[in-house]
């Protein structure tokens, strides 16, 4: 099994790109300048250094804690041992100091993943995504340390600024998409998993994208008209749900407190307030008409809970409306918020489940009440909105899973392999 063993939980791996390549073609070179050979290869490949073995921990948080937050630069900390001076940027002996450029090898902006095998032996990535900081304790009379921190390409979109540009109406996906192709972006089109989006957005001249607009801030705008999800997944892809799409997921993993299914040591509940939305306000770009929408039962028992939400880039005030409406949420409702577990507490292919799991799939969690009839058990259905690692080498792997309600679609949908079947008990017209 390749990787590195962490304890009750399974084989690892966490690679931090060299700066140097391996297998390049070299011409002129009697070996590497061989023609049509299958080891040197133009560019070559990256040369990663496999570092877990000198890691004492890893933390990875991905997405949001609640729907309404939107979606930031996922992150991965870990912390280094360096016994022997290797990852010391000073010191020029070091298998990672670049002779050719006189520069450390590691260094900041540098492609960083961590990954767990499974049962077969497949490398599958639990995050990936750049070097942003390299924080050196050196210990006098003890062991140097090296924090190192790191996101994912949300960071790089954070730091990039649109010239002006023109838009035109068109399918947020579409939006999405000519954001994604712009010089300044160029956002690898393999590493893009865009769904076709259900709202349309405005393209008047008040639509205009202003120069020194903020990449990340932008498509997030674009999310925010669209009511779906726009994240960086586990390998590293951009990942846009429509609004549609974030109710289509069959749970993939169900977690009980009663001996089955999956094991867990905590799970979140909330019953509050803020849940309640009965007054929201949606106002388009370049207008100054709020569309609002009112629930009065609500209001007359919860009082006023407004949402508010201005400049969208959503095309006319029918669309607004519409997306005000869609907001409402008149009664607050007791739900799971969020569920831990460790990989230790598991089966093997279980581990193997919760290592694939991602933002937007569907889990459902259940737990035993008492009550006066003696006990009660309660399951919800819920989507994925954040994801949060803790691996420690001798102590094992825990996650924590942040969820959101969901609501499983049963609507006939055209083209659909699964939900365009037409079933007596199961897929129905409306």
């Amino acid at each position: 099994m390749a990787g590195v063993a962490v304890v009750g939980s399974g084989n690892y791996s966490l690679e931090i790109d060299t700066g140097f390549v391996q297998d390049a073609f070299i011409l002129d070179d009697a070996v590497a300048g061989v023609l049509n050979n299958t080891t040197y290869v133009l560019d070559g490949t990256t040369n990663y250094a496999e570092v877990l073995n000198g890691c004492t921990n890893v933390g990875v948080k991905r997405g949001r804690r609640d729907q309404g937050d939107q979606f930031s630069a996922g992150t991965m900390n870990f912390v280094l041992l360096d016994t022997d001076g290797i990852f010391n940027p000073f010191d020029q002996q070091s298998p990672y100091y670049d002779s050719t450029t006189q520069k450390p090898g590691l260094a900041p902006m540098r492609k960083v993943r961590l990954s767990r095998y499974s049962n077969i032996n497949v490398k599958e990535y639990l995050f990936t995504g750049y070097v942003v900081n390299y924080d050196y304790n050196f210990a006098l009379g003890g062991i140097d340390t090296v924090t190192v921190y790191c996101a994912d390409d949300f960071y790089l979109l954070a730091q990039t600024y649109f010239a002006e540009f023109n838009v035109s109406e068109e399918l947020s996906s579409t939006r999405l998409s000519a954001v994604l192709d712009l010089p300044e972006v160029a956002f690898p089109i393999a590493q893009r998993d865009i769904a076709t989006g259900t709202q349309t957005l405005g393209g008047a001249a008040a639509y205009t994208v202003d120069d020194g607009t903020n990449v990340l801030e932008y498509c997030s705008r674009i999310q925010q008209a669209e009511q779906g999800r726009l994240f960086m997944s586990r390998e590293g892809d951009i990942v846009f749900d429509a609004r549609l799409g974030n109710t289509l997921s069959g749970s993939i993993a169900d977690f009980h407190d009663d001996g089955t299914n999956f094991a867990y040591n905590g799970v979140g509940i909330t019953f509050e307030a803020d849940q309640v939305v009965n007054r929201a306000s949606v106002t388009i770009a370049g207008s100054n008409s709020p569309q609002v929408a009112d629930d009065p039962a609500s209001q007359a028992v919860y009082f006023i809970q407004t949402e508010s939400i201005t400049e969208s880039l959503l095309h006319n005030n029918a669309a607004a409306l519409t997306l005000a409406e869609y907001l409402l949420e008149g009664e607050p409702e007791a739900r799971y918020t969020s569920v831990q577990t460790q990989f230790n507490m598991l089966t093997v292919a279980q581990r193997d489940t919760l290592a694939t799991i991602d933002i937007g799939d569907t889990i459902t969690v259940e737990k035993t009440f008492a009550s006066g009839a003696g006990t009660t058990e309660l399951a919800q259905e819920l989507a994925i909105e954040g994801i949060e690692h803790s691996i420690n080498i001798s102590n094992g792997h825990s996650i924590a899973l942040f969820t959101s309600p969901t609501t499983i679609v049963y609507e006939i949908i055209l083209d659909d392999l699964i939900f365009g079947v037409i079933a007596p008990s199961d897929n129905v017209l409306g």
